[in-house]
């Protein structure tokens, strides 16, 4: 049994009040068998990791830069964000790839160096409309997997987000079997790069406009182990409803 993993990503929202607020409100919910994050704007880690000291709620960041230190101006290292207790990191969020237009081949290198840090990677996949009106999903889906370059070895440290792009932020999401589809099509190709045991241990979660009125359905397909969601995430009762929906897959 996977256990579900449900992780919301702030994206640029929230100022330091709301944000240590929110935070504080997460920090009291009770639930089990789900492994439950937030990933805030990388000025408020701090603040919110502290808000979240003692919880079962994990700290996590929306990106990371691939070396360890230098001459890299604004970036931030896996090792300053580990320093202030990030145990997760998101790498080709679609908004990395179509708004700031990152290039896979930097993917590639942001999500091996996020693995190789410790931190468990969240790699995220996913077709524009264009893509999948054109039938180009699965193929768009098994490029985004080749920047799964290195040593993956453990799976319980590697999320794979599956986020339609047109779903995000657009009030529409993927069908429940639309989500299965594609969920069940990057396990295979997961077991055709490493083997099956693996491949059936990784999570992959649904990240497209999830919310709690629609959670239930999509954590129940058989692939689909949580959600990486944004404005849901961003008040405690909405983000508490799917973690609950993601509860419920382990009864």
């Amino acid at each position: 049994m996977r256990t579900p993993f449900v992780a919301g990503n702030w994206k640029m929202n929230t100022n330091k009040a709301s944000a240590v607020e929110l935070a504080r409100g997460l920090a009291k919910l009770s639930f089990a068998n789900v492994d439950v994050g937030v990933a805030p704007p990388f000025v408020y880690l701090d603040a919110v990791g502290q808000a979240l000291a003692g919880s079962r709620i994990m700290l996590g960041a929306q990106d990371a830069y691939f070396e360890k230190n230098g001459a890299f101006t604004g970036e931030i290292s896996c090792e300053m964000l580990k320093d202030l207790g990030v145990k997760f990191c998101l790498a080709g969020h679609s908004e990395r790839r179509h708004v700031l237009r990152e290039p896979s081949e930097l993917v590639a290198k942001k999500a091996a160096a996020i693995y190789a840090s410790g931190l468990t990677l969240v790699h995220c996949v996913g077709e524009t409309i264009e893509q999948r009106l054109a039938n180009q999903t699965l193929h768009v889906i098994e490029k985004q997997q080749d920047e799964l370059v290195g040593d993956f070895s453990d799976p319980s440290r590697l999320v794979v987000a599956y986020e339609p792009v047109w779903a995000i932020g657009t009030g529409h999401n993927a069908t429940d079997a639309q989500a299965q589809e594609v969920h069940a099509f990057i396990r295979k190709d997961l077991a055709r790069r490493r083997n099956k045991d693996w491949a059936d241990a990784v999570r992959i979660v649904y990240g497209g406009s999830m919310k709690p009125d629609n959670a239930k359905g999509l954590v129940e397909q058989h692939d689909v182990d949580g959600g990486l969601i944004g404005g849901a995430s961003l008040k405690v009762d909405s983000f508490m409803g799917i973690i609950k929906a993601a509860e419920s897959k382990t009864r």
